[in-house]
């Protein structure tokens, strides 16, 4: 959603979420699914509530931001907040991995 092409001229990754918040009205709101599946994923997988607060303030951010037209688009295009939400599973999990059934930590 985030980083489906790269603009030619300045070479920034633009992604479906920032051509979405092209449409007026529509284009943010259908943007909310994918982001609102990562924190769906997130809690499914146990995340703590502090850290799906913080998903939910970076997508949050992206939707009043995104929805001012123009200015919007161009913050879409550098806020990315599903990428930030997945760095943020991702540091998450790498400072908590989940145990074994033996009850020894997993590497990856």
């Amino acid at each position: 959603m985030d980083r489906a092409a790269r603009l030619p001229i300045v070479g920034v990754q633009v992604g479906w979420d920032s051509i979405l918040g092209l449409i007026p009205g529509i284009g943010d709101a259908v943007a909310l699914g994918p982001a609102g599946y990562i924190v769906l994923q997130a809690h499914r997988m146990g995340t703590p509530g502090v850290l799906k607060a913080r998903m939910m303030g970076n997508i949050g951010i992206d939707a009043l931001i995104g929805s001012i037209p123009l200015v919007g688009d161009l913050f879409d295009i550098g806020w990315k907040a599903n990428t930030r939400n997945v760095a943020l599973l991702r540091r998450y999990f790498e400072r908590h991995p989940e145990p074994a059934p033996d009850g020894r930590a997993t590497s990856s």
